[in-house]
């Protein structure tokens, strides 16, 4: 499994609007699968109440970036499964946002970057939520 983001990544993906976005549409699942399998209630409600709000924020983007640019056509089709621990997924998916909004070809529209911030906040408060909520 590969869950580190780094500038070099970025700087090798050539579409990072595709990257970026099926990697936030595999959270969708594997958000869900960490929240089956956890034991703890909090850590629990934190990522069903992730998993539920995600898939929305994503849509919201591919919309408005589609709607200004074109149709992405050109979605990665691995699927990359979660790590062990919530916490060190979530970290993983705060790393690749903001390693992938600034990658060379991903828009820097102000109206773009707030759908990817509405994301960044989501995870922040997840991050919240199962750090000191327990």
């Amino acid at each position: 499994m590969k869950f580190k983001a780094s500038i070099e990544q970025a700087n090798t993906t050539k579409a990072p609007v595709p990257a970026l976005m099926m990697c936030l549409l595999h959270s969708v699942t594997n958000a869900h699968i960490l929240h089956l399998q956890s034991r703890s209630y909090s850590e629990h409600q934190a990522l069903g109440a992730y998993y539920a709000e995600i898939g929305d924020l994503v849509d919201a983007f591919i919309e408005a970036y589609q709607g200004k640019y074109s149709i992405i056509d050109n979605y990665p089709v691995e699927y990359e499964a979660p790590p062990v621990g919530a916490i060190a997924y979530l970290q993983y998916l705060e790393a690749e946002v903001q390693t992938l909004r600034r990658a060379d070809g991903f828009p820097q529209d102000s109206e773009l970057q707030n759908e990817v911030d509405n994301i960044a906040n989501l995870i922040n408060s997840t991050l919240y939520k199962l750090r000191f909520l327990k």
